[in-house]
């Protein structure tokens, strides 16, 4: 009992330090694309305003988690429901920018700006709601390493319900999105070949650059929360019975959500042109001329996120 003890609380100091640390590079990568979009004025549009949301949302949730461990119950509380709201919102960004991009490129509307607060009122809301939900029939709030761990089946179940429903909801209409934006690109390509107009056909190639990056985005999701739906579905099939191995890709991946967004929505070529023409202001001319990358940078003016909205306009 001794060994399995002692086993049982290394386990879960590894899996505290797993996620810590992926926790730690999510907080790095989501408050760059903060910094940028507070210090970039050219930044500040509409498509990249959502990132930005995302972003902060991201940084919340990973700041929260790294705050976990706490030693008395209403820290722990506060931690728990507190990273549970931000990484609702987290996911909830996304389907705002999905819906921002097929209502731009496939209905071909430009209200999309007016969608805006509608957007704030439908991310907050929800995750305040499905927030307050989880904390009915929680012990959530005892102090101990695991502040998120509830016990019996009627949290468990609402964990679900609170949770990885609306998560795997947002996966679901992501990739509806994908495919139908996919479509509209490959109908574009075909009318652009049949009228072999060079303007066209540059502008299609603009977009599909544009969507094979965003195309990668309902993957984010999926890879950051598969392993930990598969373990809660574990956790609810067979309570007490932890998968180590499960357990250390759930807190693995789920932690990295905030860095694979910053680098998937956040670091398109127009975040790296502004960042290029701030080092190109400071830097000495001969060391400008050494140094190619940076022209290469200054010559891109595409944004991978934001052109595709512009021309489906």
């Amino acid at each position: 009992m001794a060994a399995a003890a002692s086993q049982a609380l290394s386990d879960h100091q590894i899996l505290d330090a797993v996620g810590t640390g992926a926790a730690a590079l999510s907080l790095v990568g989501s408050s760059f694309i903060v910094l940028c979009y507070l210090l970039f004025r050219e930044l500040r549009k509409f498509s990249f305003k959502l990132v930005f949301y995302l972003a902060v949302s991201d940084m919340f949730c990973s700041l929260f988690t790294i705050l976990g461990g706490p030693s008395n119950a209403f820290y722990c509380f506060a931690h728990d429901y507190s990273a549970h709201f931000f990484c609702v919102a987290s996911f909830l960004w996304t389907t705002s920018i999905a819906f921002t991009l097929h209502r731009t490129v496939v209905k071909h509307k430009t209200d999309v700006e007016e969608f805006g607060p509608i957007f704030h009122l439908y991310v907050w809301g929800t995750s305040l709601s499905t927030t307050v939900l989880r904390s009915i029939g929680s012990d959530n709030g005892r102090p101990g390493s695991w502040c998120w761990i509830q016990q019996g089946s009627m949290a468990k179940v609402l964990h679900l319900i609170t949770f990885y429903i609306p998560l795997w909801g947002a996966i679901l209409y992501n990739g509806f999105t994908y495919y139908e934006v996919n479509r509209m690109l490959n109908n574009a390509t075909r009318m652009a070949a049949g009228i072999s107009e060079r303007s066209n056909q540059s502008d299609i190639r603009s977009g599909r650059k544009a969507f094979n990056r965003w195309g990668y985005y309902p993957l984010i999701l999926i890879g950051s929360w598969a392993f930990a739906t598969i373990n809660r579905l574990y956790d609810f099939t067979s309570p007490g019975h932890k998968i180590f191995w499960l357990s250390f890709l759930d807190v693995g991946f789920a932690g990295l959500m905030g860095l694979f967004n910053s680098i998937a929505y956040g670091l398109n070529s127009s975040v790296r042109q502004a960042i290029s023409e701030r080092i190109d202001t400071f830097l000495p001319e001969r060391i400008k001329r050494s140094l190619p990358t940076l022209s290469r940078l200054r010559s891109q003016q595409e944004n991978e996120l934001t052109s595709l909205i512009v021309e489906g306009n």
